[in-house]
């Protein structure tokens, strides 16, 4: 079973929260029942995590045995437009304030839906409503 993996999981375990044993275990268990894998968004915005350097981050993926999905197709990003315009469609006719989205979770999504069987994330709820089809953890 191949798992898909959002860059909040990570941040959270690096950022100590008081989530992130159970979270480092729900990846070590993951990666038991098949490969770990993120795709190259969840790799930039890892960047963006305070004060983390490139060898950090790569160490963590080598050690946590994640790989990067470095090249994506074009049914990703496909997938991942169709989608956020279903959102920008529904936040435009809903205007009650639904949190704005970026395209990067879609992306996120998209990769999943195509190459994961499953996406561990902390925030289900952004995922549930644009792809139903992605199994959640």
């Amino acid at each position: 079973m191949r798992t898909a993996i959002d860059t909040n999981v990570i941040s959270a375990i690096w950022s100590g929260e008081k989530s992130g044993p159970q979270l480092l275990e729900q990846l070590n268990q993951a990666r038991l029942n098949g490969g770990l894998v993120i795709c190259p968004v969840v790799y930039t915005e890892l960047h963006g995590y305070p004060q983390i350097t490139r060898p950090q981050v790569d160490d963590f993926l080598a050690v946590t045995s994640i790989t990067v999905d470095w090249a994506l197709d074009r049914d990703v990003w496909n997938l991942a437009s169709e989608r956020y315009r279903n959102y920008v469609t529904r936040r435009r006719k809903q205007r009650d304030g639904e949190p704005r989205r970026l395209p990067a979770d879609y992306i996120v999504g998209a990769h999943a839906a195509l190459y994961a069987d499953r996406l561990i994330t902390r925030d289900k709820r952004r995922y549930v409503v644009d792809f139903g089809e992605v199994r959640l953890d």
